[in-house]
């Protein structure tokens, strides 16, 4: 079952600009805010508020789709640790922040980003400030190295 409507939590971080690969579940999006190089919004496409109320097959598909995520991140940008945040205080709809960690920092574009946490939890207050340019370059290029 795959469904069409971008809910309001989508809608906040950026789709459908931001989005990288759409599942049949999932939607993949480039975070906004870059706490590290590479952060995403990974968002369920089922209409629910609870992680306990997707379906069976979403909760399948999130295999795939986490290995992609893995694949992909690892690739472009050789992170040192990958975090799964699963928050949903302020943005209800089921949805996890991706962020991959770096022990040092990392230059994308002539830009350094830095992980300013590392090595305890991610600072999701901590941004990498990037322009609109690199951010579409960053959004193209994980676009392009996605496996179809």
């Amino acid at each position: 079952m795959s469904f069409n409507i971008l809910n309001d939590t989508m809608l906040k971080f950026g789709a459908p600009d931001t989005s990288i690969h759409t599942y049949s579940s999932w939607l993949v999006l480039l975070r906004p805010a870059q706490v590290t190089l590479g952060s995403l919004v990974l968002a369920a496409r089922e209409p629910v508020t609870a992680f306990s109320q997707l379906s069976p097959a979403c909760f399948s598909e999130l295999a795939q789709v986490t290995h992609d995520v893995d694949t992909v991140l690892s690739h472009l940008f050789q992170y040192d640790k990958l975090n799964y945040l699963m928050l949903m205080m302020v943005d209800p709809h089921v949805h996890f922040h991706v962020i991959p960690r770096y022990s040092d920092n990392r230059r994308y574009a002539g830009v350094e980003f830095s992980d300013s946490a590392w090595p305890g939890p991610p600072d999701l207050g901590h941004n990498n400030p990037v322009d609109k340019k690199v951010f579409n370059q960053l959004r193209d290029d994980l676009r392009a190295s996605w496996p179809t």
